[in-house]
């Protein structure tokens, strides 16, 4: 049943929106910095290793387990973990863009857990990562399943707007899934035991580009 519930979450027919962001991938792909499906591999494997995507998927456990907790005993000191952690993984984000992104997607998914019977203890303004925690929480979706489908579902929405954006088939994007799924793997392994203030964001292309994406003359995404 875990399994299943994961396929959900990570579905592209999940209605938060995902679909209208590219994060950053538009720009680079207007300037050139970006033109084929190599270029395309190399930036998402620098993301998995090297992006603030590592923040916010090392900070999932941390997150689960305070949720979990807040549930199971309306304790306020969990409530506020998650908010304060919430807040900060939203601060690392530094294009306002991006950050309105986290917090429409987090928004949809907890509305989304609401209609399906999942409801937070109380209502909250949560970001995306906050959300996906909970939504794991809600459907029992193992820890190591959790980031790891988070990690999945990330790669998948940027490689969706890649075959709108470069000459990238629908094929060869399912065959760049796939030969990032180890990666994925080993990402989300070396996450597991790690504290997410204790990592570092490089990904100051992608920033740059997130921030340039209000600049562009034409676009086809929000992000």
């Amino acid at each position: 049943m875990t399994s299943l519930a994961l396929l959900q979450m990570v579905s592209p027919a999940l209605p938060v929106g995902a679909f209208s962001y590219s994060e950053g991938l538009e720009v680079l792909i207007q300037s050139g910095a970006l033109r084929d499906e190599h270029g395309i591999e190399l930036w998402l494997a620098a993301e998995l290793q090297r992006g603030g995507l590592r923040l916010e998927a090392a900070a999932l456990p941390e997150l689960a387990a305070d949720l979990r907790h807040w549930q199971a005993s309306a304790d306020a000191s969990a409530r506020t973990r998650v908010i304060d952690l919430d807040g900060w993984l939203l601060a690392t984000r530094e294009a306002a863009e991006l950050r309105a992104q986290q917090r429409q997607m987090g928004g949809s998914l907890l509305v989304l857990l609401a209609d399906l019977g999942h409801p937070l203890p109380e209502a909250l303004p949560l970001a995306w990562p906050a959300a996906w925690a909970w939504a794991s929480v809600a459907l029992q979706v193992a820890e190591r399943e959790m980031v790891e489908g988070y990690l999945y579902g990330w790669v998948a929405n940027q490689l969706s707007a890649a075959v709108r954006l470069v000459p990238l088939g629908p094929t060869r994007a399912q065959v760049l899934q796939q030969r990032l799924l180890p990666q994925i793997v080993d990402v989300a392994e070396q996450l597991s035991t790690v504290h997410p203030h204790e990592l570092w964001n490089s990904g100051v292309g992608v920033s740059m580009a997130q921030l340039a994406h209000a600049e562009l003359y034409s676009r086809l995404f929000r992000s």
